[in-house]
């Protein structure tokens, strides 16, 4: 939707500056306390409307009224982001750091609001602990009778209230789609067996709330070591920020204990911390044992790869994770590892023939031709990321294919975006987060405005929103590399009358040699 011009662009926002060449425009002494106080005050109001938000109700009864503690959170959220530019790195880590942890215990208030997912992922832990394959029966087939409780599958009397599924023959279940089997891959599979194993009796959906919790505040720490290492240090705070204080995560990570988050873990492993080859290619196959949704970021993950030998280790090594991951469960289950994946993709509308999403492509196609046309469009975006993808910064090509793909898709559920956030706190280019908003407006919109086209409204806003972001980062590019090439070209001109000689060398990165040409301006020596 931006253009693959910015996969190789390095612009004055996004790209990175040598210390020795800027000066901290930070605070010190009382304006650094200053902000530091506001953004802590910022972050306490933020915790405590996410807390509150929480407890207005669910997205059933309360829809309007958790619209708009989103909206107030999303603001304090932006708030708090703009004041933490500014703060010492020190002191910003440390809001980053404690900011994340507290606005995830807000998020660990109340029973899951918004989604029932969780309820199948404990459920799953506990038939696999049962020695059961989770592919193997859906939770309402009689082979699993002994494996019911009261909390997952409450009596009769108490059938009713948020969540509640009724499959029928009187069995009441907070699982959503208690007649079809499970549609989760292996290695997510693996993490609710893991939390099962180590939680204590009886402790209902805590314990997944806090794995998710400190999937959470991993993904945070990986984002500011991925930062520090690979970017301008300065600006690591405040783009792990990005990630740490939004409330998507607090919301979707935290509170609905969303696996997507193990998925955006690996992923921001595999680009930040692991060079092109089978280690990175392992950890986005990891990723995409979780969820299938971080296949997108193989483009991006081979950016700039060009000999066949590359592409093969980072490709070689996704599908020998994938592989490994799945292999005994289909040893256990065959084909049934495939789960409720083909029915989901019916439910949900992707179908042809029961088309409900790609909005704004069925805006100008007709339904049929949406989703083919959508699997096209992204097929040379991936070519084009990975062709001219920068592979300095492989989360920027991932970025643009991975939001892209929701922009087109349009799916009603916020919690698919989470890879999207991790990408923008990587990257610096917060409109994207528009993406996250979008999927979030029609997840609660859709019951406050039935009729109302919201989905193309939503998608269709988010979509302008980042083709805006892309133009104006364009034009602030031109305008800053102006004087620069300006510079350069007048310094060229002195030098050639004063007989420099041709191909001397200058700053680092800034000569072409043999030519004699200087991309940068030299700088005053200090």
């Amino acid at each position: 939707m931006t253009g693959t011009a910015a996969l190789h662009r390095q612009d004055p926002e996004t790209s990175p500056a040598p210390p020795s060449s800027v000066r901290s425009t930070q605070p010190t002494g009382h304006g650094a306390r200053i902000r530091v106080a506001v953004t802590a005050l910022l972050l306490a109001a933020l915790a405590a409307v996410v807390a509150g938000t929480l407890r207005a109700g669910d997205d059933h009864s309360a829809p309007g009224r958790l619209l708009a503690g989103y909206a107030v959170a999303w603001t304090l959220f932006a708030a708090a982001v703009w004041t933490v530019r500014k703060v010492p790195a020190r002191a910003a880590t440390a809001l980053v750091l404690t900011g994340s942890a507290v606005i995830a215990l807000a998020g660990l208030t109340t029973q899951p609001r918004t989604s029932t997912d969780m309820y199948r992922y404990a459920w799953d832990g506990r038939v696999q602990a049962a020695g059961i394959s989770p592919y193997a029966y859906p939770p309402a087939a009689p082979q699993l009778t002994r494996l019911r409780d009261d909390w997952l599958f409450p009596p009769r009397e108490a059938c009713e209230g948020w969540g509640i599924a009724r499959p029928g023959n009187g069995l009441c279940a907070r699982i959503n789609r208690p007649t079809a089997p499970t549609i989760y891959p292996p290695l997510a599979e693996g993490w609710y067996l893991a939390v099962h194993a180590v939680s204590p009796p009886d402790s209902r959906h805590k314990p997944l709330q806090i794995g998710g919790a400190v999937l959470a505040l991993g993904t945070t720490a990986a984002l500011l070591r991925v930062l520090r290492r690979r970017g301008d240090p300065r600006q690591a705070p405040a783009r792990a920020a990005l990630w740490a204080w939004c409330p998507a995560v607090a919301l979707e990570a935290v509170n609905n204990a969303h696996i997507d988050t193990l998925g955006v873990l690996f992923t921001v492993l595999a680009l930040g911390t692991a060079a092109a080859g089978t280690r990175r290619g392992a950890l986005l196959g990891a990723a995409i044992a979780v969820k299938i949704l971080p296949v997108l970021a193989l483009p991006g993950a081979l950016a700039g790869q060009r000999g066949p030998a590359r592409v093969l280790r980072v490709v070689t090594g996704s599908v020998a994770a994938v592989a490994l991951a799945y292999l005994p469960y289909v040893v256990a289950s065959g084909a049934k590892v495939l789960g409720y994946l083909p029915g989901y993709l019916r439910e949900e509308g992707y179908d042809t023939g029961h088309v409900r999403r790609f909005a704004l492509l069925r805006l100008l196609l007709p339904d049929a031709a949406a989703g083919a046309t959508a699997a096209v469009l992204l097929a040379l975006i991936g070519l084009a990321v990975w062709w001219r993808g920068d592979p300095a910064r492989p989360w920027r090509g991932a970025l643009l294919l991975t939001g892209t793909a929701l922009l087109l898709f349009s799916p009603s559920y916020p919690w698919y975006s989470l890879l999207v956030v991790a990408f923008v706190a990587m990257d610096g280019r917060w409109e994207w987060l528009t993406v996250t908003l979008a999927g979030t407006t029609l997840y609660l919109g859709d019951r406050l405005l039935p009729g109302f086209p919201l989905q193309a409204w939503a998608y269709g806003t988010a979509a302008i929103v980042i083709a805006a972001g892309a133009c104006l980062r364009s034009s602030k590019a031109r305008r800053f590399l102006k004087p620069a090439q300006e510079g350069a070209r007048g310094k060229g001109a002195e030098g050639s009358a004063g007989g420099r000689r041709a191909g001397a060398p200058g700053r680092r990165g800034g000569v072409h040699h043999g030519t004699g040409r200087s991309d940068v301006p030299d700088r005053p020596r200090r």
